[in-house]
């Protein structure tokens, strides 16, 4: 590893000179300064004497001092084995206890198991919302918008019956015995959002439907987000609720099962693009991890998303697969799982394991406010070579201070990147002058006031070696204020992130730093709603 970096006074006069010289022939956004032939070849002699003192500068294609190895972005992929034995683990069925008041409000969702864990955590954050589309949908308000999927047994004497304990319970309301009030059922369904199923039975002997609550009926409409079968009537009462442990016990009779004819499609979570239904469960690169919701819940699974730790090659998650687990038949969980890129829909190639089908399956990308933040967009294509360097590009520019140049620069170079091809430089690339340059994102950005919004990216200072580097150092401005800076010294490829609070509806990026021959390389830039 190269650490010690060679004094330069002995032709620093000469190479400003060869530099100043080259700026009057180069363009607005230079390639490599355009030098007369035999200006380059004492330009050359100067970059193989920086070589014999053990520093080659970036822009003659010099190699960072780093022994690491590149970094793998398909090393992970979707760890399905695990989620389907965790599917079998966990029991997310529930329904209207006994006990339960009615018209409780539906409770937020909670995760019940991550990476293979089970647990029971309230997700933070979670909304949810419907676009006008789906909510037009919820006018059904007559049964004939609804379809039985299973009648009861009857209200005779020695009949009995059983009601549903199933996923995606959502709350439940007592509805008039007078007759079987299927329409009321049918209203109640319309009145939550979530709603797609009615469970409607009677149960007798609870001494609480019968005196305590108001509305003294027996006539249960429990409300689920999903769909269920009559193979999953598994409650059939048994309790003594009279206080008397000889007394009566509860029993169920004529338990029907009701479900929506169309299934609202979710409204996209704030800062996701949809990428739509899909076939299967992503079985892509990028793969974070997984967690089990209770319920099918979109605004859940980005929250999740959201808050999940960044993994340290690839940053934080932009991008979700949600999907349901039906086991023998049976919907068991639902999947929220999280990648760090996001997932074509080509990727969606898990239909299922044994007796486990995929079902419900949805993508979705987190939006970034950045157009090329991994300055991709900048190639050599008008240069038979792999290498070359720029102040500006359609998206961003760089600058610098009085008396400095090339203080802030654009590689096509895939040894100085992150990922890809191409990266930003802070800090003179010919290593004229030791000033900071200044990178900025050329269009400001519409956020939303008082919106807060993260800035990430990744940042490297190994390319002089650890001496070299030791000056080191990024500032990050968002309007014109400074919102965060980093002293890094001598650092591989590190993972960062400020959270800015948009004060109007723009914002404007740019990086400030770099101090030859410490140089602060920038890659993979995204503004994301947090």
């Amino acid at each position: 590893m190269r650490s010690q970096i060679c004094d330069k006074s002995a032709f620093l006069v000469e190479y400003k000179f060869l530099i100043a010289s080259s700026r009057l022939c180069s363009s607005t956004t230079p390639q490599v300064p355009m030098l007369s032939f035999a200006r380059f070849l004492v330009f050359s002699t100067l970059a193989i004497s920086v070589a014999e003192c053990g520093l080659v500068f970036p822009a003659f294609q010099g190699i960072p001092a780093s022994g690491a190895d590149p970094y793998d972005f398909n090393g992970t992929t979707t760890n399905s084995n695990v989620i389907v034995s965790t599917a079998k683990q966990v029991n997310q069925k529930s329904g209207a206890t006994t006990d339960a008041a009615p018209d409780l409000p539906v409770l937020n969702t909670t995760i019940t198991a991550i990476d293979g864990e089970v647990v029971n955590a309230t997700v933070p954050l979670s909304r949810r919302s419907l676009s006008a589309d789906a909510k037009s949908k919820l006018s059904r308000r007559n049964n004939s918008n609804y379809e039985m999927v299973f009648w009861g047994t009857g209200t005779e004497s020695e009949d009995r019956d059983a009601s549903i304990e199933g996923t995606f319970y959502l709350t439940y309301s007592l509805v008039d015995n007078s007759t079987y009030s299927i329409d009321q059922c049918l209203d109640y369904c319309d009145s939550i959002p979530e709603c797609v199923f009615v469970n409607l039975y009677y149960e007798f002997n609870n001494e609480l439907l019968d005196h305590i609550f108001s509305q003294h009926s027996n006539l249960k409409c429990v409300a689920y987000g999903d769909v269920h079968s009559a193979q999953e009537k598994t409650n059939f009462g048994g309790q003594s609720l009279s206080g008397n442990p000889n007394g009566p016990l509860t029993y169920i009779q004529q338990s029907s099962g009701w479900s929506s004819k169309a299934l609202c499609d979710p409204s996209p979570p704030d800062g996701y693009d949809p990428v739509g239904d899909l076939d299967g469960a992503n079985e892509a690169p990028g793969y974070m991890g997984f967690v089990f919701l209770d319920q099918y819940d979109v605004n859940a699974c980005a929250a999740t998303c959201n808050n999940r730790d960044p993994d340290p090659v690839g940053g934080s998650c932009k991008y979700f697969n949600i999907w349901r687990a039906v086991v023998d038949g049976v919907p068991t969980t639902y999947t929220c799982s999280m990648y760090y890129i996001p997932a074509p829909a080509s990727t969606a190639t898990n239909f299922g394991q044994g007796d486990l089908a995929v079902t419900w399956s949805r993508g979705y990308s987190r939006k970034t406010l950045v157009i090329d933040g991994g300055f991709e967009g900048y190639t050599c294509d008008d240069l038979p070579s792999d290498f070359c360097l720029t102040t500006a590009t359609s998206t961003w520019n760089g600058s610098s201070p009085d008396g400095g140049y090339y203080d802030a620069t654009i590689f096509h170079f895939g040894q100085y990147a992150h990922s890809g091809l191409s990266v930003a430089l802070l800090g003179s690339a010919y290593g004229s002058d030791d000033l900071p340059g200044t990178l900025t994102y050329t269009s400001a950005f519409a956020t939303s006031l008082g919106v807060t919004y993260t800035v990430e990216f990744f940042h490297s200072s190994v390319y002089s070696g650890e001496d070299g580097e030791v000056n080191a150092f990024v500032e990050v401005f968002w309007n014109g204020q400074l919102v965060g800076t980093i002293h890094p010294g001598y650092s591989e490829w590190t993972y960062y992130k400020f959270l800015v609070i948009a004060q109007g509806n723009e914002g404007v990026l740019k990086f400030t730093g770099g101090a030859a021959p410490s140089y602060d390389f920038i890659d993979d830039v995204y503004v994301m709603q947090a």
